[in-house]
Formats: structure tokens, C-alpha cells, sequence
């Protein structure tokens, strides 16, 4: 009877500590009562730009859905590989989150070393938007049309200046296969985004600038001040139906477009990100969001995580195979 009973306690004892040693996996896979704290999302590009104010259109739908207070918190650098760096050091518990497109993990640490592992460091959570590419002369362009933009740099090597958010951006990967294919000497102009480089490109401190379509830079080309020379997306925008797509103008390679989205660290519990990602496609069919984007002329994105995650794999893939092929035109 003293043997089974000890068999018996030693049984118990042996299952609590199973249970015991288990729990912190538990809590892991879900964590209760969350989010419980306002979200930080790090936005990759400084205030002003197109990308700042999507980011700031979808946190306040975002946090009232979730519940908290959604804060925006921008770090701009490095093509926004400084704001992911941020996001990879963050606790993974949900609370932080970042807002960006997908070259940090698909371009830029193909062209120089990041602070992170691109591949392992992040979950990408939802897929927020497509934008198009809009390539312009600014008032220092004397010429008329993309033809005349490259007979120009072929004629004068090094003196045509086209200014990107930064290196390795969409819009550096654009400036590098029109140099590939064209044979042109262009110098380029490294912002750290959308919003200072276009104060600079009023006041004609560079030739060209290649840019995110947005209702400003539309304004600016309706009123004289820019003019429309590509665009990069797959067919003409319906804002500029007389501009042509890179790939019209003989860059197929060229005609990029960006997609954006919201990332997390890696070991962000599962059911912490379907979660998000439920709350952000939610947001994403609302009419005042849908709005915004089409305003903004962005395309809406959403759907699954491994969705978004399959999309940045064959980004990453087909860079590689750019940049191993031109790798000089991106110096």
C-alpha cells in the first residue's frame, strides 16, 4: 500500500513539472489578455512622406480595433534598414511592430552588410500596399521625355543627378537597371526619404527623381513643376495616361513597383500575428482606408502572412539574380 502510494505521488510529482516546464511555451504560443500596452509601430522612413502617412492612416483604425493606443515612432536611415534593426531587437510580444517596405529584407543586404539576419530576424505579418514608381525631370531637367533624359547623361557622363529615398530602395534598384541597360553615366543622389528630397527637387538641386506616385507629386506635375517622364508598374496609372511604364520605354528589369507591410520580430507568438494579421485586413476593407489608398494612389495588398512571406521570397530571389548580374551599377 506504501509502495503505490509513493508510486502515486511520484507520478503526480512527475506530471506537475512536466506542466510546470511546459507553461512558458504555453504562454509563448498565446499570451493572455493581449495586446494589454499601446503597440509601437516603427515607421522606416521620416515624417512627411507618402509612406509616413499611410502608416499614420492605418494606426488609428488599427487601434481601435485592437483595443490600445497605436503609436508611431519614425527611424529613417539606411534605405529603412536602421528601423528594422530597431524591430529585430524588440521584445516579441506583439507590442512593436514596423512599417516598411520590403527591400531591407530583399535588397539592401544584398548590396551592403545590415545589422540583421533579413531572413530570421522577422515574421512578416500582413501586406499593406503596392506603390507605383514615378520617375520625374525636375526643374533643372531642360529636356522633354525619358528619350532625351538619356541622350543627355550619354552626351554630359556623370552630370545627370537622380535622387532616390536612399540606398538600396526600389527606386536605387530603378536608377541601377536604367544605368545597366542604357550604358548611361548617371551619379546617383541617396535621400533618407521621400519627404526631404522633395524640398530639393522644387528648388532643382538634382536633374531626376524617382519617387513613390503620390497626390503631391500629381500636383506638382499638373502645375508645371515636375515633369512626368515613367513610371513603374505593370500598365499606366490612371492618374498619368500619357506616361509610360519603364517597360514601355524598353527597362522591362527597370519597372519595379513597391510593396509595403507590417513586420514583427522573430518568435512573435503565432497567434499574436494571425491575430494582427486578421485586425490589419480588416482594416485594409474599410472605406476610409480604401479611400486614403486610392487618393494616395496605392494599390491595397492584405491577405495571409505566408502569402506576404511568399511575396518577399521571390522579391530577395529575383534582386539576387539583378544584382549579381549589374552589381557594378549599384556603387
Amino acid at each position: 500500500m506504501i509502495r503505490l502510494r509513493r508510486r502515486h505521488l511520484l507520478q503526480r510529482a512527475s506530471a506537475l513539472l512536466a506542466a510546470t516546464c511546459a507553461l512558458p511555451r504555453v504562454l509563448h504560443a498565446a499570451p493572455a489578455q493581449w495586446p494589454n500596452r499601446p503597440v509601437r509601430l516603427i515607421v522606416v522612413y521620416p515624417p512627411g512622406g507618402v509612406s509616413d502617412g499611410m502608416a499614420r492612416a492605418l494606426a488609428e483604425p488599427l487601434a481601435r480595433s485592437l483595443g490600445v493606443p497605436v503609436l508611431i515612432e519614425n527611424r529613417p536611415g539606411a534605405g529603412g534598414s536602421l528601423g528594422m534593426d530597431a524591430l529585430a531587437r524588440s521584445t516579441p510580444d506583439g507590442s512593436t511592430l514596423a512599417f516598411s517596405a520590403i527591400s531591407p529584407l530583399t535588397l539592401h543586404p544584398l548590396l551592403a552588410r545590415v545589422p540583421y539576419d533579413p531572413m530570421r530576424a522577422f515574421v512578416p505579418v500582413a501586406s499593406v500596399m503596392r506603390t507605383p514608381v514615378l520617375v520625374v525631370g525636375t526643374p533643372a531637367f531642360t529636356g522633354r521625355g525619358f528619350g532625351e533624359l538619356i541622350a543627355q547623361a550619354r552626351r554630359q557622363p556623370g552630370e545627370v543627378r537622380w535622387a532616390t529615398s536612399g540606398v538600396a530602395t526600389i527606386g536605387h534598384l530603378v536608377l541601377a537597371q536604367v544605368r545597366a541597360q542604357s550604358g548611361a553615366d548617371i551619379t546617383h543622389i541617396p535621400y533618407q526619404g521621400g519627404g526631404p528630397q522633395l524640398n530639393d527637387a522644387l528648388s532643382g538641386q538634382f536633374e531626376v527623381l524617382s519617387t513613390n506616385v503620390a497626390a503631391q507629386q500629381l500636383q506638382y506635375i499638373e502645375g508645371g513643376r515636375f515633369q512626368a517622364l515613367a513610371v513603374g508598374a505593370p500598365a499606366r496609372i490612371e492618374a498619368l495616361p500619357t506616361v509610360p511604364t519603364l517597360a514601355e520605354l524598353g527597362f522591362g528589369k527597370a519597372n519595379r513597383d513597391s510593396l509595403f507591410g507590417i513586420f514583427a520580430p522573430a518568435r512573435t507568438p503565432p497567434a499574436v500575428v494571425q491575430m494582427l494579421n486578421a485586425e490589419i485586413n480588416r482594416v485594409l476593407e474599410s472605406d476610409a482606408v480604401r479611400a486614403r489608398l486610392r487618393a494616395a494612389y496605392n494599390l491595397p495588398a492584405g491577405g495571409g502572412s505566408e502569402v506576404f512571406a511568399h511575396e518577399i521570397a521571390l522579391d530577395r530571389r529575383r534582386n539576387r539574380e539583378l544584382v549579381t548580374g549589374d552589381r557594378a551599377q549599384f556603387d
